[in-house]
């Protein structure tokens, strides 16, 4: 199971411009011999054992380090959010780490179900300071590592297999002779064999079981091998084949907790975490966000979430993921991307008119079906299940269709626009984000709503009206109504089957305006005595131009009218099109 230099392969010649030819400077990684790997037809049902180490490979990656309030605060924050194992530090490395750990010990911080992690090199004076760290902690993770991969052994150690084994064996019994002088403290033994994507599985397997020879660990006094992708080196499935291969020859399984620390320099991290976990391991050590090193540590945010989707309980608490992320950003001093996967600003938030359109119809859906199964259209995960609304799901700009606009009309202001009028709104709303070239927002789009339908009240306006049957025929109504044209009161007369009608025919017969009718919606916009009605009117023009009215109204007669009015001074104040244009 040695891992051997690849042999390499033909690939084509470097491009005429001189480029780097991969194939003369890099070697392909050598996949696993496991023909009978199980983990691909696994899934997860079941959380691993999480542990943080936001405040020790994380901060040690950052351009300012944390000083102790952020700590402090980083601290909290992970002990709310449900973290029960918390790597606090390098004591043996930093003054600032040895002295958090001394004042999370001494200030009596730490809850009585978390674990705090120190970490250590396999060298004698830090493995003593380490110690001398955590005297009167209650329970605590000694985690020991040093560097085991082929190409460290060769270009930073100079030593062979024997000279590496040499270094663990050392530095596990001195950790076992002091922690047998230890009163009072639950020491746990971790062990990691970094580096461990780029070492022999043979040998991998053989240095870890010379380290359990030293702790003797049993199925209730268990020991953490924890194998870390410290450079992430291969894709995903070789890394699951690598810890499938450990978890089914390393000996005494039972006796081990099986940890992944996995880095992200191919960007698979989060992936090379899931299928490790589906291939044995038991327990996974990332940070918020994936903040470390190079590209980072596996996030554990993106991890949880994950299992969160496929109904599986992460046992972390995001349901405040705002809160989460701000707290992170104020320690770390780094920015989460919009995009990032659950936390970022926009991942909730279309732009793109049919992904609208769907989150609109499935958002529907579900509040008929009423089933209490998440099942919209391009969101994987409810917004509220991480504390955000539906307020910002749908935000509109010149890529936005008719679905997103109906959705902030309705979501925010409670008017459900006709499909019709839906269509000629949006047309407005892109015109506009196409001048500005930037988002805009429910107020602008309220805004050009009101300025477009219903605040234009000349050349008319509405004022009263009032309706009798029509003496000759009872089917029909009388209505005199009171208008405005242009600043001047005056009264009008016409006849209908109905208000609309008969105002209209008013309308043509005494102000010369030649309109028709051919849609109507109405609905309540709000509830109560101050409950209001919107009515929505599409109409032709006599060249067949189409013009939508809005009116809006305590009493939906009036509302209804002041439509019409709506349509009537649109037509007024467009310039002549060709008929059978929309507006």
């Amino acid at each position: 199971m040695t891992r051997e230099t690849p042999r390499k392969t033909p690939v084509q010649a470097p491009s005429k411009g001189g480029g780097v030819n991969p194939g003369d400077k890099y070697a392909a990684f050598k996949p696993i011999d496991l023909p009978d790997r199980q983990w691909p037809g696994r899934v997860i049902a079941a959380p691993p054992i999480w542990c943080s180490v936001d405040l020790r490979d994380g901060n040690q990656a950052l351009i300012e380090p944390m000083d102790g309030p952020r700590k402090r605060r980083m601290f909290k924050l992970l002990v709310e959010m449900g973290f029960k194992e918390i790597e606090v530090g390098f004591p043996s490395a930093s003054q600032t780490d040895f002295d958090f750990v001394r004042e999370l010990i001494e200030d009596d911080l730490v809850p009585d179900d978390v674990t705090i992690q120190v970490l250590t090199q396999s060298r004698e004076h830090l493995i003593e300071r380490t110690f001398e760290s955590i005297e009167g902690a209650k329970r605590v993770i000694v985690h020991l590592y040093n560097s085991t991969s082929t190409l460290q052994r060769r270009v930073v150690f100079g030593l062979d297999q024997a000279g590496i084994i040499d270094i663990a064996v050392k530095g596990a019994e001195q950790i076992r002779d002091l922690t047998a002088q230890v009163s009072g403290t639950e020491i746990i033994h971790q062990y990691s064999p970094e580096s461990f994507t780029g070492t022999e599985m043979d040998f991998a397997k053989e240095v870890c079981e010379a380290v359990m020879d030293v702790w003797q660990p049993t199925p209730e006094n268990k020991v953490i091998f924890n194998l870390p992708a410290t450079v992430e080196m291969s894709t995903p499935n070789i890394y699951a084949d690598q810890i499938e291969w450990f978890h089914r020859n390393i000996k005494d399984r039972e006796s081990i907790v099986l940890s992944l620390h996995p880095h992200n320099d191919r960007g698979t991290g989060v992936a090379a975490a899931e299928l490790g976990v589906m291939a044995g391991a038991d327990r996974i050590e990332g940070t918020l966000f994936g903040n470390g090193e190079r590209t980072g540590n596996v996030d554990v945010v993106t991890l949880g979430l994950n299992l969160f989707t496929q109904g599986v309980d992460p046992g972390i608490d995001f349901s405040d993921i705002d809160r989460v992320r701000e707290t992170a950003e104020y320690c770390n001093q780094l920015p989460v991307h919009q995009r990032h996967p659950y936390a970022g600003d926009l991942v909730y938030t279309a732009f793109s008119g049919s992904h609208q359109d769907a989150i609109k119809k499935g958002m529907a859906a579900m509040k008929q079906s009423n089933s209490g199964l998440w099942e919209v259209p391009y969101l994987p995960i409810d917004p509220q299940d991480v504390g955000r609304t539906y307020e910002a799901v749908v935000r509109i700009n010149s890529q936005s269709g008719k679905g997103g606009v109906a959705y902030i009309m309705h979501t925010e202001y409670g008017l459900d626009l006709p499909r019709k009028l839906q269509a000629s709104f949006t047309q407005k709303v892109q015109e506009e984000a196409d001048t500005s070239g930037k988002e805009i927002t429910p107020q602008q789009i309220w805004s050009l709503f009101e300025q477009t339908y219903l605040s234009p009240r000349q050349p008319y306006a509405f004022v009263e009206h009032r309706s009798v049957p029509d003496t000759h025929a009872s089917e029909k109504r009388l209505l005199t109504a009171v208008i405005e044209e242009n600043g001047q009161r005056r009264e009008i007369q016409g006849i209908g089957n109905g208000p609309i009608a008969a105002f209209v025919d008013a309308l043509g017969k005494e102000c010369g305006i030649d309109i028709k009718v051919h849609d109507y919606h109405e609905h309540a916009i709000s509830a109560g005595a101050d409950a209001k009605a919107i009515a929505y009117v599409e109409t032709e023009a006599a060249d067949g131009t189409i013009y939508w009215g809005v009116g809006r109204h305590a009493n939906i007669v009036v509302a209804s009218l002041d439509a019409v009015v709506s349509a009537v001074n649109q037509m007024a104040a467009a310039e002549p099109k060709a008929p059978g244009r929309a507006a």
